[in-house]
């Protein structure tokens, strides 16, 4: 158990080790604007993320479900050199819809909210840490735990619905919960 452990470890840094060599071999001048793909999704598995800031080439990229902060960021091209890269967590999952600001060493962050809040307000069952989870109404620490491990058990919420599959929620705090929160 210990060296698939290791395995995929060694596996995860070599991945972000390709893509900041990849960033680095990369021409570098900045495009404004560039968007891509101008295909249309094919399933419904295809995540659009708006990559912008400090990359070589800012845009809206169609990737693949399941996929990472660090692979919208190789999609753009990788870091400029004057991204601050200690300010993105490259191991994040990435959903769909999602704006990923990349920051310029001295910037701060752009964010909407706390991590895994809407522009609306709304939490977003799919992004939201611990925190964003606990802003809600009857949700403590616990149940906030309880709602990642079943997303980290069973993957993405497909609608809010699913929050009825999470222990300690019931029919009466969905209903309470379901103009707060999004998928």
């Amino acid at each position: 158990m210990g060296a698939v452990v290791v395995l995929v470890v060694a596996a995860l840094a070599v991945t972000v080790g390709i893509g900041i060599v990849r960033g680095a071999m990369a021409p570098t001048q900045e495009v404004p604007v560039a968007v891509t793909p101008t295909r249309t999704p094919t399933t419904t598995a295809d995540l659009y993320v708006h990559v912008s800031g400090a990359v070589r080439t800012p845009g809206l990229y169609v990737l693949p479900q399941g996929s990472r902060v660090v692979d919208a960021v190789a999609a753009a091209g990788g870091f400029t050199d004057d991204a601050d890269r200690d300010a993105v967590n490259l191991a994040r999952a990435v959903s769909d819809g999602e704006q990923l600001p990349v920051p310029r060493v001295g910037e701060t962050a752009v964010t909407t909210g706390t991590a895994g809040t809407t522009a609306d307000g709304r939490v977003n069952l799919n992004t939201a840490d611990a925190a964003a989870l606990e802003e809600l109404p009857r949700i403590g620490p616990a149940l906030a735990e309880r709602i990642i491990a079943w997303r980290d058990d069973n993957g993405r919420f497909t609608s809010v619905d699913d929050l009825l599959a999470v222990p300690g929620i019931g029919d009466k705090m969905l209903s309470s919960l379901r103009d707060l929160v999004t998928v």
